[in-house]
């Protein structure tokens, strides 16, 4: 079943499990960078970085943001700027869900976990990135990388509202994202 991401692993060659340049555009300004886990998440980082290869990431919007928690990204089929976005955060990509990567290592300020449902094995193409740590969240959400650089862009995203952090009005969006 998850034989095409091993495949996907392999054919990404040098690229996989590199890392992420994404540019920021919005209230936040600015390039981020983003050191990606292959050797603890190795499923999550090909599909992360197949996604970005394809230029899937580019144009969508940080749904999800609370303050003194997480801004969350990646819904590529319904959080792209300039579609219907009422939907933004309940999506995925055309890739299959990946079984749950859980490891030892906490969610400490910039790291970046894979966002899913209430099933452990739902994670797709949706990610997060955190302001603050939540050791709460350890074990139960994969962990696929850091913040190397940017934090300070990360930390001028546009916040949301409310317990579940949507964002009214213009999102702050990936507005470029590339394989490094």
């Amino acid at each position: 079943m998850y034989k095409h991401l091993i495949a996907l692993a392999v054919l990404a060659g040098p690229a996989f499990g590199a890392g992420l340049e994404i540019d920021i555009a919005g209230e936040a300004n600015g390039t981020i960078t983003i050191d990606l886990f292959e050797d603890v998440a190795p499923l999550h980082t090909a599909q992360i970085t197949a996604i970005a290869a394809q230029g899937g990431y580019d144009n969508v919007v940080f749904h999800r943001v609370i303050d003194g928690f997480m801004a969350q990204t990646g819904d590529v089929e319904n959080g792209v700027m300039g579609s219907d976005l009422s939907r933004a955060g309940m999506g995925g990509s055309a890739f299959d869900d990946i079984p749950a990567e859980f490891s030892e290592l906490p969610f400490e300020r910039g790291v970046v976990g894979m966002a899913r449902s209430q099933n452990p094995n739902s994670a797709n193409s949706q990610f997060f990135i955190m302001f603050e740590p939540g050791y709460f969240l350890n074990g139960q959400y994969t962990v696929v990388g850091q913040v190397t650089a940017g934090m300070e862009i990360v930390d001028a995203i546009k916040r949301g509202t409310g317990a579940n952090g949507a964002v009214i009005g213009q999102p702050d969006m990936m507005a470029a994202v590339r394989v490094t």
